[in-house]
C-alpha cells in the first residue's frame, strides 16, 4: 500500500509516517519512481508505535521494543526496559510537581503583595 493509504488506515498523518521512517521505526520498499510501498503489517506496526509514543517512550526505546511486541515475545529484558522507562517518567512527574509547588509559592507571594507593592510586570 502507498503512504496515503497507510496513513488513513492507521489514523496518522503522512508526516508522522515519514518521521517514523527517519527514526528507523518503519520501513518501506521503494518503487523505481521512488514511491513508498508498505506491507499490510505496517498498519499494526504504526499502531504499536503510536501506543508506545503515547506511553511516553522515546524513539530509541521504541525501536528496541517493536520486534518483541510484534512477535509476542515479551521477556525479562523487555519488562526491565519498560520498568526503567516508567521510573524515568516517575522522576519527571516528581520534578514537575516540585516545579508546580514553587509556582504556587510565587503566586501566593504575588497575591499577598498585590495591593501594597507596585509590580514592574503589567
Amino acid at each position: 500500500m502507498r503512504i496515503g493509504e497507510l496513513a488513513e488506515r492507521a489514523g496518522v498523518s503522512v508526516r508522522a509516517l515519514r518521521y517514523y521512517e527517519e527514526n528507523h521505526l518503519l520501513t518501506a520498499e521503494r518503487s523505481p519512481s521512488g514511491q513508498r510501498h508498505y506491507r499490510e503489517s505496517a498498519v499494526d506496526r504504526v499502531r504499536w508505535i503510536q501506543m508506545l509514543y503515547a506511553a511516553g517512550l522515546p524513539s530509541k526505546t521504541i525501536v528496541k521494543l517493536l520486534p518483541c511486541f510484534e512477535n509476542n515475545e515479551v521477556h525479562d529484558g523487555v519488562l526491565e526496559l519498560l520498568s526503567t522507562e516508567r521510573a524515568r517518567i516517575d522522576r519527571q512527574v516528581h520534578d514537575l510537581v516540585e516545579t508546580r509547588d514553587r509556582l504556587d509559592e510565587a503566586i501566593a507571594s504575588a497575591t499577598a503583595f498585590r495591593d501594597g507593592v507596585p509590580c514592574p510586570v503589567r
